[in-house]
């Protein structure tokens, strides 16, 4: 009697860490291109999220094919060695990990728990203008008319405000 007992509660624990590994399946609102679609089923898992090759296609226009995870004639293609932190399969789906490919594409995640929305931005590929996060040199005046280059400070701390009146 205590031996089954035991395994009982057993099974129950291994059950219980198995759906904690791999996140509850639940609503969520993806916000990728400007435009947002409601996910049925996703599995937020440690921060990542695990959706369905159907919902990824129908959220973001990206389908996974045997070269990679492609939208028209652009297509990524996921390191072989690393698999298993894009894909897998459960419950007769496949699922698909979209942050681990928006950290692939180098492409900004926010996420808001409360309200199980995800936001994607841009993808490396699609931003023009800075080709890295350090700001470009200009020269300016200050409010008594004294110039001032950005370069000036450089090696220092520096806040830069900015306003637009459109």
């Amino acid at each position: 009697m205590k031996w089954r007992i035991f395994t009982r509660i057993l099974s129950l624990s291994l059950l219980v860490a198995h759906v904690s590994a791999r996140g509850l399946e639940s609503p969520a609102t993806i916000i990728y291109d400007d435009h947002a679609t409601e996910i049925g089923s996703a599995n937020d898992d440690a921060g990542q999220l695990w959706i369905t090759t159907v919902d990824l296609q129908r959220a973001t226009g990206f389908e996974l094919k045997p070269q990679g995870v492609c939208r028209n004639e652009l297509c990524f293609p996921l390191p072989k060695s690393r698999q298993q932190e894009f894909v897998r399969k459960s419950t007769g789906k496949t699922w698909f990990n979209v942050v681990a490919f928006a950290r692939l594409v180098h492409q900004p995640v926010a996420h808001d728990e409360a309200l199980a929305t995800w936001y994607f931005g841009l993808r490396s590929d699609q931003r023009h203008g800075l080709s890295s996060l350090e700001a470009p040199d200009f020269t300016l005046p200050d409010m008594n008319g004294k110039i001032h280059s950005l370069s000036d400070f450089r090696g220092k701390k520096v806040l830069l405000l900015t306003w637009a009146s459109w």
